[in-house]
Parts: structure tokens; C-alpha cells; sequence
């Protein structure tokens, strides 16, 4: 709880420091968008600092900044080419690394793609696919919950219990739709995509985006609690981010539609602005932060674009998405400060340092 307060703090007392993200200082050069193979090959096309106009003098303070900082890994894309990729303490382009709650937006992602498919409906209540008792809420407040509030946070269900997800840890706090809680609960979709779709969770997303997207030798792996968490190399991650920067289509193959995307990486309900379907959005007026039901004013990372989203997860795992700058920036490692959230005022002193790498 400590470590809470001591995050709030921070928080706002970041509020109003506000980023330039003014045309002159948009950085996307006038070029068509780079996929790299899908054969997860490591061809992959790179762009210069020099090429890009960027300044040198500040690459040292970012990478100083990023090893004190416990990183493994980080990676800058302009257009699809990498522009920075480096490796700290001992990781490297083959080392897997977990993703933690970043992967929530793959769990996002291919709901979203089986609804397309017509095999799922958001809108539905998750016991038309799990059956009823799949909470311990009384059936009228479980009858309550559709998908849609899973992929926003909404079920209503109590998010002080942990990470266990089985019936009797699902505790009713509140009607659906009534009440934002960052909860674990998220997961059930997996179980409604593999019961709509008649396969496993595993088997769907590797067909329908891991290999699509080149994503080889990602997996799940469960860590003991009955929730699985993904693992990749950083240069997966970047492919996914890539994708999503590309409003869901990897080198002309629309892998989720636009506008399931476009719903996805927008405010989903009334109560916390700064989320969407399980992706965290920048640059809105207000945001809360797990565990905590204060609404605090500003955008979640003040010296950040403002039209950035996110998949953050536990330790500072990173998929930040630019669509302004056709830039995406991912990092893996350590937790900066050992602070376990998904939120630190680490991505505020990262988003200085490499905002200053082009103002």
C-alpha cells in the first residue's frame, strides 16, 4: 500500500508537465511502412540516428539511463526499421523475457479477432461461453458481466483477493459496468475464445496472430497460480507493437479488423478515461492506477505524446504505441525501482529522455 501512495504522489505531482508534441517536432520520415519477414528471420531493415535527423548526444543518456534502470532489453522502430535496439546485463535478441500484464492486449487482440470471425460476441455475458458459476457472485450479478466488461476492467468483481481466478476468489464488490478495477479476471476470456472457437487458447492465438505476425518461439507459460503469462524475445514484442501501430494489419493482411482496433485503443467506459480494451491510453484528463479507486487528474505519463497507447506490465515490461510519430518503443527487464506495477514514474523520466533524442 506504501508503494501505492508513494506512486500517487508521484503521479501528480508530474501533473502538468505537458509534452511538445508539436508538427515540428513530428519524426516520421516521408516513407512507406516496413514489415520484417514472417518467417521470424532475423532480416529485420534498420534507420540511422544520422538518417533520421535525431540528435547523438542524447543515445549515451538514454542507455545509461535504461541500464541503471535494470533493463534487458529496449528497441526504437520509426516506420517499422529499427532505429535503436540494445541489450543490458547479459540478455540478448534470442533471450525470452515474460511480458506480465503487457500481454493482456494479445488476449485483447484475438478476442477481438474471434468476434470478426463471428465465433464470440463481446457484448455477450461470459456464462453464454463458460456456463453459470464461473464466479461466486449471486447468478443475477454474474448474469451481469459480459465480455466487454473483462476487456475493460468493469466486472464489478473484487480486485483485493489476488491473482487466483478460480470461482471462489471471483467475489461480487459491484454491478458490472459500475466500477473500474485492474483484476486478473481478464483471463477468462482466453477460456471464452477456446470454448467459442473449439480449440485451445494456445492453438488459437498461434494461428491466428503469432505466426501470422512471425512471431516464433512465443509461449505460454503458466506460473503457478492458474494464470498463464507470455514469453518472447524483444524483437516478438516489437512485431506485435507493429502491428498495432498499423491499426491491426501486418504487411496487408488485416489480422483484427480497424475498428475493433480503433474501439480497443480508445476510452471504453465512463469511469477511468486512460483505458481501453485492456490498453492503457496516454494523453487523456484523468487516469486511475491498479489498486486504487482515486481518479487522478492529468495524463498517466505527462512527458509522453499525447495520442501514445500502452501495454505495461508488472517489473516495467513496455509496448508503447505513437501513431503521430509512426514510432514504436518497447522495453524488458527488472523493475526500474522495485515497484511492481504496470505505472512508475520510470516511463515519465524514460519519456524525457527519449523525447530529447528528436526535439
Amino acid at each position: 500500500m506504501k508503494k501505492i501512495f508513494t506512486l500517487l504522489i508521484l503521479s501528480v505531482i508530474s501533473f502538468g508537465c505537458s509534452s511538445d508534441n508539436s508538427s515540428e517536432n513530428q519524426v516520421t520520415p516521408n516513407e512507406a511502412m516496413y514489415f520484417p519477414p514472417s518467417d521470424g528471420s532475423s532480416t529485420w531493415d534498420t534507420k540511422s540516428i544520422s538518417d533520421l535527423g535525431w540528435n547523438q548526444t542524447a543515445v549515451q543518456p538514454l542507455l545509461d539511463y535504461l541500464n541503471l534502470k535494470h533493463s534487458k532489453s529496449f528497441i526504437i522502430l520509426v516506420n517499422g526499421r529499427i532505429v535503436m535496439e540494445n541489450y543490458f546485463n547479459g540478455h540478448t535478441s534470442t533471450t525470452p523475457w515474460y511480458w506480465a500484464s503487457a500481454g493482456k492486449t494479445l488476449t485483447s487482440t484475438v478476442t477481438g479477432i474471434a468476434e470478426q470471425e463471428g465465433l464470440l460476441n463481446i457484448n455477450n455475458k461470459v456464462s453464454d461461453y463458460l456456463g453459470t458459476g464461473w464466479t461466486s457472485a449471486p447468478l443475477a450479478k454474474e448474469n451481469l458481466i459480459t465480455c466487454k466488461n473483462l476487456l475493460t476492467m468493469t466486472s464489478g468483481l473484487n480486485d483485493a483477493l489476488g491473482d487466483d481466478v478460480s470461482p471462489s476468489n471471483l467475489q461480487y464488490v459491484a454491478d458490472a459496468n459500475t466500477r473500474w478495477a485492474y483484476h486478473n479476471v481478464y483471463v477468462k476470456l482466453q477460456d471464452v475464445v477456446a470454448q467459442a472457437t473449439g480449440q485451445t487458447w494456445t492453438n488459437y492465438f498461434n494461428t491466428k496472430l503469432r505466426d501470422k505476425l512471425g512471431m516464433t518461439g512465443g509461449s505460454w507459460i503458466n506460473n503457478g497460480d492458474g494464470l498463464s503469462v507470455y514469453w518472447s524475445t524483444t524483437r516478438n514484442m516489437a512485431r506485435f507493437g507493429l502491428m498495432e501501430l498499423n491499426k491491426g494489419r501486418w504487411n496487408g493482411n488485416q489480422v483484427v479488423n480497424e475498428s475493433y482496433f480503433t474501439t480497443a485503443t480508445n476510452t471504453s467506459q465512463t469511469i477511468n478515461q486512460s483505458y481501453g480494451y485492456l490498453w492503457w491510453l496516454n494523453g487523456k484528463s484523468s487516469y486511475h492506477l491498479p489498486q486504487s479507486q482515486l481518479q487522478i487528474p492529468g495524463s498517466i505519463i505527462p512527458s509522453g505524446p499525447t495520442d501514445m497507447f500502452m501495454a505495461l506490465g508488472k517489473n516495467d515490461q513496455k509496448i508503447y504505441v505513437i501513431p503521430s510519430k509512426k514510432m514504436v518503443v518497447i522495453r524488458m527487464g527488472d523493475a526500474a525501482d522495485n515497484v511492481n506495477l504496470a505505472l512508475s514514474d520510470f516511463d515519465d523520466v524514460l519519456w524525457q529522455k527519449i523525447s530529447a533524442l528528436y526535439q
